[in-house]
């Protein structure tokens, strides 16, 4: 008896501190859903109840001077962009330093893994000369800038995906996972007489679609969340992106806190969306690159 008594008592406790540990998780997101309901004025009383400025703080967002609706498109279409190339720049990296045997294969990919120990604000100075470069690159007879190098330069979407296209950890990651995948299918496939470009996108992709996804969730995620880079790269407001207009939101000599909770709450949207869809490859993913 005294022992079921123990376990009861266990069991209450063990709940009870998982239940205080999730309120305070959950506390920060709770308070920004109930503050995107009230006006500013309320938000800075402290109030706690749901208010009724819902719909005025969605229209002053979205007001055009604001430039939301348009940093929400550049958002997207530079997420969507670095996640694609990413992924097939790094999964077929990955799978290169895996399947492909050579004496120099370690050192290289030793390299690559140390790179990962360089801060990305080390590198911000020569990536802005380099593609500040880009945006001068050939002159005509008069020696004024050629336009169509312009694209490659600072101030686009290009400046921004290039630098996380090919990161060290999506290639460690999808090297680990490759470790599991199955050679006999690759040696099948071979004597099939299927070239190397057919065996990586008919018999690769699809048996690591976990980690694909898994890469995916963290591409799209750091990406759309992206704030240091995307402030020095992108000089105009027309090519900002969420944080880069949500932050100048907050900067303002009088931010209005309703309206920036909504923005906050709209921008969180897509990338959790992403992962609960997403959320059962994401864990058989890194579970698999763990191994």
């Amino acid at each position: 008896m005294k022992q079921s008594h123990y376990n009861t008592a266990m069991t209450v406790i063990r709940y009870s501190v998982l239940s205080f540990a999730a309120f305070i998780s959950l506390f920060p997101f709770i308070w920004m859903l109930i503050a995107a309901t009230n006006s500013n004025v309320a938000i800075n009383s402290g109030s706690m109840m749901i208010g009724s400025e819902l719909g005025n703080n969605l229209t002053k967002l979205f007001n055009p001077e604001l430039g939301f609706t348009k940093a929400i498109f550049n958002s997207a279409i530079i997420a969507l962009i670095t996640t694609f190339f990413a992924l097939l720049i790094s999964s077929a990296a990955g799978y290169g330093f895996e399947i492909f045997k050579s004496k120099k294969r370690d050192i290289v990919f030793g390299i690559l893994l140390v790179s990962m120990m360089v801060p990305f604000c080390a590198l911000m100075v020569p990536l802005f000369r380099l593609f500040g470069s880009f945006g001068t690159m050939g002159f005509d007879d008069d020696g004024n800038p050629l336009a169509p190098w312009k694209w490659l330069g600072l101030d686009t979407y290009f400046a921004v995906v290039m630098p996380l296209v090919a990161t060290a950890f999506l290639i460690f990651l999808f090297r680990q996972n490759t470790k599991a995948f199955p050679k006999d299918i690759l040696e099948a496939a071979r004597i099939d007489g299927l070239s190397e470009i057919a065996i990586f996108f008919k018999m690769y992709f699809p048996v690591m679609r976990p980690t694909y996804a898994a890469a995916a969730i963290i591409t799209f995620m750091g990406s759309w969340n992206n704030f240091l880079w995307p402030l020095v790269a992108l000089q105009t407001p027309e090519m900002r992106t969420v944080p880069l207009v949500l932050s100048n939101m907050g900067s303002s000599y009088t931010p209005d806190f309703g309206m920036i909770m909504c923005g906050i709450v709209i921008a969180t949207l897509p990338t959790a969306a992403i992962f609960f869809l997403m959320q059962k490859y994401f864990v058989a993913g890194m579970v698999g690159a763990v191994k």
